[in-house]
């Protein structure tokens, strides 16, 4: 065991863990934040999805060793106050039915929206292709993505 020193949604963590503990578990069961959810362990499905240094990565898969000084944002982190145009956009819409991928889903469109403002329909079908949603809201989830993207630019950092 050693003891890594995270940067997790702005703020420091130190942990002690094997440095082949996959990231999603230490988010989960020693940082408590429950919102990256657990899906196959294989980042097949994507419900894991955090960001790493700005990208989306499947947290089962990213091993803590490899995290290195490289900033961790989860959906906790993506916008503490609910007010980031993909949550609201997700609320208004009714995107999820049983919402156990949307925490994925919505970090992978986030990751989409930061390289590319403004979307077309075969660009987000191709960004969020490998996150998988059970209950088949993909309309839904391609209809917030252009509403948050409308919205974006009315939001000032």
């Amino acid at each position: 065991m050693a003891v890594f020193t995270l940067s997790v949604n702005g703020q420091s963590h130190k942990v002690e863990a094997d440095a082949d503990m996959p990231l999603l578990w230490v988010l989960r069961d020693r940082l408590q934040l429950t919102g990256t959810k657990f899906g196959c362990g294989q980042g097949l499905c994507g419900a894991c999805t955090v960001h790493l240094g700005g990208a989306p990565v499947r947290a089962c898969k990213t091993r803590l060793g490899d995290v290195g000084a490289r900033p961790v944002t989860t959906i906790e982190g993506l916008d503490p106050q609910g007010a980031h145009p993909l949550l609201k956009a997700w609320l208004e819409l009714d995107v999820s039915q049983y919402g156990y991928c949307q925490t994925g889903q919505i970090m992978k469109a986030a990751a989409l929206l930061t390289a590319n403002p403004r979307p077309s329909d075969a660009d987000i079908d191709q960004a969020m292709g490998r996150n998988v949603c059970r209950c088949g809201t993909y309309l839904r989830i391609r209809e917030a993505i252009h509403r948050a993207a409308g919205k974006k630019a009315e939001v000032t950092p």
